[in-house]
């Protein structure tokens, strides 16, 4: 019997949901069974190509910012709260999970307390390492801990303060899920992107923006805070499930630097001017600052002020899409399944 692979979702944002549902179907086809495990309440799990572990919730409260009530803890540690049950069942059903199912390998994406508890489960693992200068102890102490490490994106968008020693662990598997795309017609739109892992929109600002580019419509995907008025060709579509035929007909993408948003523009090889929102480790500017070293994306620090949208909407505009299509590996995905199978098997 092929020994299972487990695969550990973070619960902030969608980019970690898309990647392991990527990733676990890819892995079905080589007859490498894969179970999703994570706090799944506000994600639709419908699209698992296998079974699926729903565990305890550890957040503290309905939000998560990382902060976990303790005046300290071992520096081994991001997030350890103490006499919180739901930790402690979530943690008791991974080890149980793990007891019966005799697992070759679990990916975690991402959690160093998961990353260290596999160590203390025997299991091997293969833990994710996200963009940005992650050189903090717990990060450290969970790279040291995995078998191999995993960089969901091109060695060449590589960037922040890495050390050699996780550099050299590290397999690139390039942008996942963006196999390239037929180009179709685009008809001048700009369409703005929001994900669930930040802020959201600002609807006055929006307002501003498209009010300064009346020429254009402008069409803005996730969540918007504020209400009122707005000009005839500012159209809001709340958060979409998929984002990928709504960026088709765009001359322009502006949107932050998130794994899932620069994995579709680069499959549909479309002009991004990247926002890249405030994320910690600087994970979304080392990515934008890749995407920028190899002219792929136009990068601006935040939500432009209205006057610069017509300057930056031209330059945008003057991308060559060929760049960032270039970073759409048609077999990034079987490959990086191939590699783990291989890992599985030792």
């Amino acid at each position: 019997m092929t020994r299972p692979v487990g695969y550990y979702v973070h619960h902030q944002g969608a980019g970690h949901w898309q990647r392991a549902v990527a990733l676990a179907g890819a892995l079905r086809e080589l007859g490498r069974p894969c179970t999703l495990m994570g706090t799944f309440s506000e994600i639709d799990t419908s699209a698992a190509p296998g079974p699926v572990l729903d565990l305890p919730d550890d957040r503290m409260t309905g939000a998560f910012d990382g902060r976990d009530g303790t005046a300290s803890r071992p520096e081994a540690f991001h997030y350890a709260p103490l006499n919180h049950p739901g930790l402690r069942a979530r943690m008791s059903r991974i080890a149980a999970w793990a007891a019966e199912t005799d697992p070759a390998l679990l990916i975690v994406d991402v959690s160093c307390e998961v990353a260290l508890f596999a160590r203390l489960l025997s299991v091997p693992s293969l833990v994710v390492r996200l963009s940005g200068t992650r050189t903090d102890t717990p990060h450290l102490e969970a790279f040291r801990a995995a078998s191999r490490l995993l960089a969901p994106f091109p060695q060449a968008l590589d960037g922040g303060d890495v050390p050699d020693w996780v550099r050299a662990k590290t397999i690139f598997s390039g942008l996942l899920g963006a196999e390239p795309v037929p180009a179709q017609p685009e008809d001048g739109r700009i369409v703005v992107v929001f994900g669930r892992g930040g802020e959201g929109g600002d609807h006055a600002r929006l307002c501003e923006a498209a009010a300064a580019m009346p020429e254009r419509d402008w069409h803005v995907l996730g969540p918007v805070t504020g209400s009122g008025q707005r000009p005839r060709n500012l159209h809001l579509h709340g958060w979409v499930g998929d984002v990928r035929p709504h960026l088709a007909p765009a001359s322009l993408v502006v949107g932050g630097a998130g794994d899932g948003l620069v994995t579709a523009v680069a499959a549909q090889g479309k002009r991004f001017l990247c926002l890249p929102e405030p994320r910690a480790y600087g994970e979304q500017e080392a990515k934008a600052e890749g995407l920028a070293r190899l002219g792929a994306a136009l990068v601006h620090p935040g939500l432009p002020e209205a006057g610069a949208w017509p300057a930056l909407i031209a330059q945008g505009l003057a991308l060559d899409p060929a760049r960032i299509r270039a970073l759409a590996e048609p077999d990034a995905l079987p490959r990086t399944a191939a590699a783990i199978d291989a890992l599985c098997r030792g």
